[in-house]
């Protein structure tokens, strides 16, 4: 399934022949590039990852390092990832709101939700007691 081309927020201009992998976005088998970030691969077919809690705006990743916690997707098997930094691997399963549901999301940011077989899983948090110098 091909997205539409304003859907999409990334476009790949060259494809240097690099092994192909396959992937699920919500059980819907996609194809990528070896080497390509998770949020390569749903940007270069969606216009969004989320819906911000704040405003229900639209977001797409922030630092793109690696350091703001703006891109975790979850994954199928329960767990999440930070799309930015982690390369997309071979029969990875993903899941994230669509674009209409990120669209439709309110103010409080709710109306945007996840395939409801999705596990509900937060970022790690770095702030616990124990941590802290």
């Amino acid at each position: 399934m091909k997205p539409a081309a304003s859907m999409a927020r990334l476009r790949r201009v060259k494809d240097p022949g690099t092994p192909r992998l396959s992937f699920t976005v919500n059980g819907v088998e996609h194809h990528a590039s070896a080497g390509d970030t998770v949020l390569t691969v749903l940007l270069a077919r969606r216009a969004a990852l989320r819906a911000t809690p704040f405003s229900g705006q639209p977001r797409a990743g922030f630092c793109l390092m690696g350091a703001c916690q703006d891109c975790w997707v979850r994954t199928a098997e329960g767990g999440s990832v930070r799309a930015c930094s982690t390369l997309l691997r071979e029969g990875m399963a993903l899941l994230c709101p669509d674009d209409a549901d990120i669209a439709r999301a309110g103010p409080d940011g709710m109306g945007a939700r996840v395939p409801d077989n999705a596990a509900s899983v937060a970022a790690p948090r770095n702030d616990a007691p124990e941590s802290r110098p």
